[in-house]
């Protein structure tokens, strides 16, 4: 690959016509984190900024196909996979991205559609952790979601948190970012076999934002792509949310959607940083030093 051509990743999910969240927000974040996204349709979402109204799944041949192609055709420097809807798409991504084992992959699943559209909502679960969680560079996931996989089965009684994660970590996934949601913070930790490796804490802005599983998980993909190690890339990556977030306008009647170029806008940001009112900069807890801030590391 020429050196001026940027890295490449390849992203899987659903498109969202408001760009808030799928392929949409995966390409913007690529973008503006200095990589060239390629995308691969697993099926796409009729809604506004609101309210979902209907999701309709591709044929998984089709996307294995389209994802075949573009794998040889150029050459891809990480694998970023969002929302399917249906057990067989995650079996066909999974036997595509398997002949690829040397590219980072990142899993940031999407269980929070409305179970009326998703297919077989149990088996969607089941093929994820079976088939793509070994083969996870960087799993991406809430508390709820990291219980879902390890338990699939929803009439089985649930693990702990810390089993959950256990068990997925032996499954063969390398990392897990645990996300979590609280009144005033996220709680983002990075955990490997060898037990916690970081843990970082962020203000929580007062709005409802979209996307946030994708930009982050799009955002580690991009950095892995440019050559960090994973738990530098989880931390830079939270930094970009933190100040995407931060930026987020609310295009429409519904949520917030980040401001995914918020560097490369006219604004106060620095000054507002300082303003413990409007939120601070994430404070870590960690064992790996905190990286530069995302802009330095791409312009």
């Amino acid at each position: 690959m020429p050196s001026d051509t940027p890295p490449i990743v390849l992203t899987f999910g659903l498109s969202d016509p408001t760009g808030g969240f799928g392929l949409q927000a995966d390409l913007l974040t690529l973008a503006s984190m200095g990589c060239h996204g390629v995308s691969v349709l697993t099926g796409y979402t009729v809604r506004d900024s609101a309210t979902t109204d209907e999701v309709t799944s591709l044929d998984p041949d089709t996307v294995a196909t389209q994802a075949r192609m573009l794998l040889e055709d150029m050459p891809i420097a990480a694998f970023k996979i969002g929302a399917a809807t249906r057990a067989e798409v995650v079996s066909a991504i999974a036997e595509v991205v398997a002949d690829y084992d040397d590219i980072p992959l990142i899993l940031a699943p999407d269980f929070t559609l409305d179970d009326e559209h998703v297919l077989s909502a149990d088996e969607l679960r089941e093929s994820l952790a079976d088939l793509l969680v070994p083969q996870t560079t960087m799993l991406v996931a809430d508390h709820a979601t990291l219980l879902q996989l390890a338990q699939p089965d929803g009439d089985a009684e649930a693990p702990t948190l810390d089993a959950a994660i256990s068990h997925l970590l032996a499954q063969g996934c390398e990392y897990i970012l645990a996300t979590e949601t609280g009144t005033h913070r996220h709680v983002n930790t990075l955990y490997s076999e060898e037990g916690q490796v970081r843990q970082d804490l962020w203000d929580r802005g007062p709005n409802r934002v979209m996307g946030l599983t994708d930009t982050l998980g799009s955002a580690i993909a991009a950095l892995l792509a440019n050559g960090q190690e994973p738990a530098e890339a989880a931390r830079e990556a939270q930094e970009y949310l933190f100040q995407a977030t931060r930026a987020a306008f609310r295009p429409g009647m519904g949520a917030y959607l980040p401001d995914r170029f918020f560097w490369a806008r006219s604004n106060d940001m620095d000054e507002t940083a300082e303003d413990g009112a409007d939120g601070a900069a994430p404070d870590a807890i960690a064992e790996v030093p905190p990286p530069s801030a995302p802009g330095e590391a791409r312009h």
